[in-house]
Protein backbone atom coordinates (compact mmCIF):
# COMPACT_ATOMS: atom_id res chain seq x y z
CA UNK A 1 0.00 0.00 0.00
CA UNK A 2 1.00 3.26 -0.72
CA UNK A 3 1.50 6.41 1.80
CA UNK A 4 -0.84 8.20 -0.05
CA UNK A 5 -3.30 5.27 0.07
CA UNK A 6 -3.00 4.53 3.45
CA UNK A 7 -3.46 8.27 4.45
CA UNK A 8 -6.65 8.02 2.31
CA UNK A 9 -7.81 4.92 4.35
CA UNK A 10 -7.13 6.80 7.92
CA UNK A 11 -9.96 9.39 6.59
CA UNK A 12 -13.50 9.21 7.45
CA UNK A 13 -14.95 6.47 4.95
CA UNK A 14 -17.26 8.23 2.20
CA UNK A 15 -19.69 6.09 0.39
CA UNK A 16 -21.70 2.86 1.32
CA UNK A 17 -19.05 0.48 3.23
CA UNK A 18 -18.32 -3.30 4.78
CA UNK A 19 -18.02 -3.61 8.39
CA UNK A 20 -17.33 -6.56 10.85
CA UNK A 21 -17.65 -6.17 14.37
CA UNK A 22 -15.89 -7.84 17.01
CA UNK A 23 -17.61 -7.56 20.45
CA UNK A 24 -17.25 -8.58 23.61
CA UNK A 25 -21.36 -7.96 24.26
CA UNK A 26 -21.73 -9.62 27.76
CA UNK A 27 -19.15 -7.49 29.40
CA UNK A 28 -20.76 -4.74 29.68
CA UNK A 29 -23.93 -2.54 28.22
CA UNK A 30 -22.38 -1.01 26.01
CA UNK A 31 -21.15 -3.08 23.18
CA UNK A 32 -24.97 -3.77 22.91
CA UNK A 33 -26.04 0.06 21.86
CA UNK A 34 -22.72 -0.44 19.45
CA UNK A 35 -23.85 -3.21 17.96
CA UNK A 36 -27.94 -2.13 17.84
CA UNK A 37 -26.38 1.16 16.42
CA UNK A 38 -24.33 -0.23 13.38
CA UNK A 39 -27.15 -2.16 12.33
CA UNK A 40 -29.61 0.66 12.07
CA UNK A 41 -27.66 2.67 10.63
CA UNK A 42 -27.65 0.37 7.23
CA UNK A 43 -27.47 3.98 5.05
CA UNK A 44 -23.91 4.24 5.33
CA UNK A 45 -22.57 0.52 7.22
CA UNK A 46 -22.86 -2.99 5.60
CA UNK A 47 -22.29 -5.37 8.61
CA UNK A 48 -21.02 -8.48 7.18
CA UNK A 49 -20.12 -10.55 10.19
CA UNK A 50 -19.82 -10.14 13.87
CA UNK A 51 -17.30 -11.53 16.28
CA UNK A 52 -17.41 -12.57 20.10
CA UNK A 53 -14.25 -11.54 21.47
CA UNK A 54 -12.70 -12.77 24.83
CA UNK A 55 -13.33 -11.11 28.41
CA UNK A 56 -12.27 -12.09 31.81
CA UNK A 57 -13.77 -10.20 34.39
CA UNK A 58 -16.99 -10.60 37.59
CA UNK A 59 -19.38 -11.48 34.81
CA UNK A 60 -17.25 -14.21 33.32
CA UNK A 61 -14.94 -16.94 35.12
CA UNK A 62 -12.79 -17.06 32.07
CA UNK A 63 -12.15 -15.02 28.91
CA UNK A 64 -13.21 -18.23 27.07
CA UNK A 65 -16.55 -18.06 29.14
CA UNK A 66 -16.59 -14.57 28.39
CA UNK A 67 -16.48 -15.21 24.94
CA UNK A 68 -19.14 -17.41 24.81
CA UNK A 69 -21.49 -15.07 27.13
CA UNK A 70 -20.65 -12.64 24.15
CA UNK A 71 -22.00 -14.95 21.77
CA UNK A 72 -25.17 -15.83 23.04
CA UNK A 73 -25.76 -12.29 24.09
CA UNK A 74 -25.12 -11.05 20.37
CA UNK A 75 -27.29 -13.64 19.27
CA UNK A 76 -29.81 -11.79 22.07
CA UNK A 77 -29.42 -8.73 20.47
CA UNK A 78 -29.83 -9.57 16.94
CA UNK A 79 -33.06 -11.48 17.92
CA UNK A 80 -34.29 -8.08 19.60
CA UNK A 81 -33.82 -6.60 16.43
CA UNK A 82 -35.01 -9.04 14.05
CA UNK A 83 -31.87 -9.70 11.99
CA UNK A 84 -29.93 -12.38 11.27
CA UNK A 85 -26.30 -12.15 10.43
CA UNK A 86 -23.24 -14.79 10.36
CA UNK A 87 -21.89 -14.35 13.96
CA UNK A 88 -18.63 -15.89 15.19
CA UNK A 89 -17.12 -17.28 18.01
CA UNK A 90 -13.34 -15.82 18.42
CA UNK A 91 -10.85 -16.60 20.86
CA UNK A 92 -10.59 -18.44 23.84
CA UNK A 93 -7.85 -16.81 25.49
CA UNK A 94 -5.34 -14.35 25.28
CA UNK A 95 -2.28 -14.13 22.98
CA UNK A 96 0.51 -16.52 24.92
CA UNK A 97 2.81 -13.81 22.98
CA UNK A 98 3.03 -11.28 19.83
CA UNK A 99 4.24 -14.19 17.71
CA UNK A 100 1.86 -16.91 18.28
CA UNK A 101 -2.12 -16.57 17.28
CA UNK A 102 -4.80 -18.15 19.08
CA UNK A 103 -7.36 -20.07 16.30
CA UNK A 104 -10.94 -19.36 16.44
CA UNK A 105 -13.71 -19.36 13.61
CA UNK A 106 -14.01 -15.52 14.05
CA UNK A 107 -9.74 -15.51 13.29
CA UNK A 108 -10.29 -17.41 10.22
CA UNK A 109 -13.61 -15.63 8.88
CA UNK A 110 -11.69 -12.38 9.02
CA UNK A 111 -8.78 -13.46 7.18
CA UNK A 112 -10.87 -15.12 4.44
CA UNK A 113 -13.37 -12.47 4.04
CA UNK A 114 -10.49 -9.66 4.22
CA UNK A 115 -8.62 -11.26 1.13
CA UNK A 116 -11.95 -10.39 -0.74
CA UNK A 117 -11.03 -6.78 -0.29
CA UNK A 118 -8.55 -4.45 -1.77
CA UNK A 119 -6.52 -1.48 -0.39
CA UNK A 120 -8.81 1.03 -2.70
CA UNK A 121 -11.68 -0.70 -1.31
CA UNK A 122 -10.82 -2.13 2.10
CA UNK A 123 -12.92 -3.74 4.55
CA UNK A 124 -13.51 -2.14 7.86
CA UNK A 125 -12.87 -4.05 11.26
CA UNK A 126 -14.48 -2.04 14.46
CA UNK A 127 -12.99 -3.66 17.51
CA UNK A 128 -14.42 -2.89 21.07
CA UNK A 129 -13.52 -5.80 23.10
CA UNK A 130 -9.76 -7.13 23.69
CA UNK A 131 -8.27 -7.05 20.18
CA UNK A 132 -7.50 -10.70 20.30
CA UNK A 133 -9.38 -11.94 17.35
CA UNK A 134 -8.03 -9.46 14.64
CA UNK A 135 -4.30 -9.68 16.13
CA UNK A 136 -4.55 -13.43 15.52
CA UNK A 137 -5.71 -12.97 12.23
CA UNK A 138 -2.83 -10.54 11.31
CA UNK A 139 -0.55 -12.97 12.96
CA UNK A 140 -1.85 -15.55 10.86
CA UNK A 141 -2.36 -13.68 7.54
CA UNK A 142 -0.07 -10.52 7.84
CA UNK A 143 -1.24 -9.94 4.06
CA UNK A 144 -4.56 -8.88 4.81
CA UNK A 145 -3.10 -5.89 6.38
CA UNK A 146 -3.45 -4.35 2.66
CA UNK A 147 -7.13 -4.59 2.82
CA UNK A 148 -8.94 -3.69 5.84
CA UNK A 149 -8.87 -0.62 8.39
CA UNK A 150 -9.34 -1.37 11.88
CA UNK A 151 -11.16 1.38 14.11
CA UNK A 152 -10.38 0.06 17.79
CA UNK A 153 -11.98 1.62 21.06
CA UNK A 154 -8.71 0.74 23.21
CA UNK A 155 -6.79 2.48 25.70
CA UNK A 156 -6.39 5.23 26.94
CA UNK A 157 -5.69 9.21 25.83
CA UNK A 158 -1.87 9.80 25.10
CA UNK A 159 -2.03 12.31 28.17
CA UNK A 160 -3.34 10.06 30.83
CA UNK A 161 -1.37 8.37 33.30
CA UNK A 162 -1.58 4.31 31.77
CA UNK A 163 -3.02 2.56 29.92
CA UNK A 164 -4.96 0.11 31.82
CA UNK A 165 -8.23 0.63 29.83
CA UNK A 166 -10.01 -2.68 30.32
CA UNK A 167 -9.77 -3.46 26.42
CA UNK A 168 -5.86 -2.76 25.95
CA UNK A 169 -4.81 -4.46 29.65
CA UNK A 170 -7.07 -7.33 28.91
CA UNK A 171 -3.99 -8.34 26.15
CA UNK A 172 -1.32 -6.20 25.38
CA UNK A 173 0.28 -8.68 22.96
CA UNK A 174 -2.36 -8.44 20.65
CA UNK A 175 -3.17 -4.61 21.39
CA UNK A 176 0.88 -4.15 20.23
CA UNK A 177 0.41 -7.04 17.24
CA UNK A 178 -2.35 -4.60 15.64
CA UNK A 179 -0.39 -1.46 16.37
CA UNK A 180 2.31 -1.65 14.47
CA UNK A 181 0.86 -3.66 12.02
CA UNK A 182 0.97 -2.21 8.18
CA UNK A 183 -2.88 -2.14 8.47
CA UNK A 184 -4.53 1.35 9.00
CA UNK A 185 -5.25 2.13 12.09
CA UNK A 186 -7.55 4.18 14.52
CA UNK A 187 -7.82 4.66 17.96
CA UNK A 188 -10.37 5.55 20.06
CA UNK A 189 -9.17 6.85 23.74
CA UNK A 190 -10.86 5.91 26.99
CA UNK A 191 -10.18 7.82 29.54
CA UNK A 192 -9.40 11.39 28.53
CA UNK A 193 -11.65 11.41 25.54
CA UNK A 194 -14.40 8.75 24.73
CA UNK A 195 -15.26 8.80 28.92
CA UNK A 196 -16.95 12.19 27.80
CA UNK A 197 -19.83 10.08 25.82
CA UNK A 198 -22.15 9.42 28.75
CA UNK A 199 -26.04 8.85 29.57
CA UNK A 200 -28.12 9.32 32.39
CA UNK A 201 -31.07 7.83 34.22
CA UNK A 202 -33.30 10.18 33.35
CA UNK A 203 -32.32 10.57 29.52
CA UNK A 204 -32.58 6.70 29.48
CA UNK A 205 -36.16 7.00 30.46
CA UNK A 206 -37.19 9.89 28.69
CA UNK A 207 -35.97 8.51 25.45
CA UNK A 208 -35.45 5.21 25.28
CA UNK A 209 -38.01 3.07 27.92
CA UNK A 210 -41.20 1.64 26.45
CA UNK A 211 -40.12 2.94 22.92
CA UNK A 212 -39.87 -0.27 21.15
CA UNK A 213 -38.44 -4.18 22.45
CA UNK A 214 -34.61 -3.25 21.67
CA UNK A 215 -34.49 0.74 23.01
CA UNK A 216 -36.79 -0.84 25.95
CA UNK A 217 -34.10 -3.41 27.01
CA UNK A 218 -30.82 -1.19 26.30
CA UNK A 219 -32.66 1.05 28.82
CA UNK A 220 -33.44 -0.85 31.42
CA UNK A 221 -30.39 -2.96 31.44
CA UNK A 222 -27.99 0.24 31.56
CA UNK A 223 -30.21 1.51 34.31
CA UNK A 224 -30.12 -1.85 36.22
CA UNK A 225 -26.31 -2.25 35.71
CA UNK A 226 -25.41 1.61 37.03
CA UNK A 227 -27.46 1.25 39.90
CA UNK A 228 -26.25 -2.07 41.29
CA UNK A 229 -22.82 0.15 41.16
CA UNK A 230 -23.87 3.26 41.88
CA UNK A 231 -25.70 2.00 45.27
CA UNK A 232 -28.26 4.51 45.84
CA UNK A 233 -26.09 7.43 44.15
CA UNK A 234 -26.88 10.03 41.26
CA UNK A 235 -24.96 8.58 38.57
CA UNK A 236 -24.12 8.96 34.77
CA UNK A 237 -22.55 5.82 32.35
CA UNK A 238 -19.96 6.05 29.61
CA UNK A 239 -21.34 4.26 26.31
CA UNK A 240 -17.90 3.93 25.36
CA UNK A 241 -18.40 1.25 22.31
CA UNK A 242 -21.24 3.17 20.36
CA UNK A 243 -18.20 5.88 19.29
CA UNK A 244 -16.34 3.68 17.06
CA UNK A 245 -19.27 3.02 14.88
CA UNK A 246 -19.57 6.29 15.03
CA UNK A 247 -16.01 7.07 13.46
CA UNK A 248 -17.48 5.83 10.10
CA UNK A 249 -20.46 7.85 10.11
CA UNK A 250 -18.00 10.95 11.01
CA UNK A 251 -18.82 13.05 7.84
CA UNK A 252 -17.64 16.94 8.05
CA UNK A 253 -16.64 15.88 11.90
CA UNK A 254 -20.44 15.71 13.44
CA UNK A 255 -19.38 13.34 15.81
CA UNK A 256 -16.07 13.99 17.08
CA UNK A 257 -12.38 14.84 15.97
CA UNK A 258 -9.28 13.34 15.05
CA UNK A 259 -5.78 14.29 13.61
CA UNK A 260 -3.10 12.26 12.09
CA UNK A 261 -0.51 11.28 15.40
CA UNK A 262 2.37 8.75 14.63
CA UNK A 263 1.14 5.45 16.58
CA UNK A 264 2.87 5.22 20.31
CA UNK A 265 2.82 1.20 21.31
CA UNK A 266 1.66 0.21 24.71
CA UNK A 267 4.25 -1.34 27.18
CA UNK A 268 3.37 -4.42 29.22
CA UNK A 269 4.07 -1.79 32.45
CA UNK A 270 0.78 -0.20 30.70
CA UNK A 271 2.36 3.47 29.98
CA UNK A 272 3.14 4.59 25.94
CA UNK A 273 6.48 4.06 25.67
CA UNK A 274 7.28 2.80 22.01
CA UNK A 275 6.47 5.17 18.51
CA UNK A 276 6.44 3.17 16.04
CA UNK A 277 6.32 5.84 13.64
CA UNK A 278 3.39 4.71 11.46
CA UNK A 279 0.84 7.19 10.86
CA UNK A 280 -2.86 6.30 12.65
CA UNK A 281 -5.96 8.31 12.95
CA UNK A 282 -6.54 9.72 16.62
CA UNK A 283 -9.60 10.98 18.33
CA UNK A 284 -9.38 13.44 20.63
CA UNK A 285 -12.70 15.15 21.05
CA UNK A 286 -16.01 13.87 21.14
CA UNK A 287 -19.24 16.29 20.92
CA UNK A 288 -21.28 14.36 22.55
CA UNK A 289 -25.25 15.78 22.10
CA UNK A 290 -24.49 15.21 18.32
CA UNK A 291 -23.86 11.57 18.46
CA UNK A 292 -26.23 11.30 21.44
CA UNK A 293 -29.12 12.66 19.25
CA UNK A 294 -28.28 10.30 15.95
CA UNK A 295 -28.00 7.04 18.38
CA UNK A 296 -31.18 7.82 20.12
CA UNK A 297 -33.08 8.49 16.80
CA UNK A 298 -31.95 5.10 14.93
CA UNK A 299 -32.28 3.30 18.13
CA UNK A 300 -35.98 4.38 18.17
CA UNK A 301 -36.71 4.51 14.57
Amino acid sequence: MTNEQRLKNLEVPTGKIDVVLDTDTFNEIDDQFALAYLLRSTEKLNTKAIYAAPFFNQHSTSPADGMERSYEEIKKVLALMNEDLPVFKGSDKYLPDERTAVDSPAADDLIARAKLYSPENPLYVVAIGAITNVASALIKAPEITENIVIVWLGGNSSQYHDTKEFNMMQDVAAARVVMRSAAPFVQLPCMGIVSSFMVSAPELEYWLMDKNPLADYLARNTIKEANAYASGKPWTRVIWDVTAVAWLLNDNSRFMLSRIEKTLLPSYEHKYEENTGADMRYVYHIWRDSLMEDLINKLTK
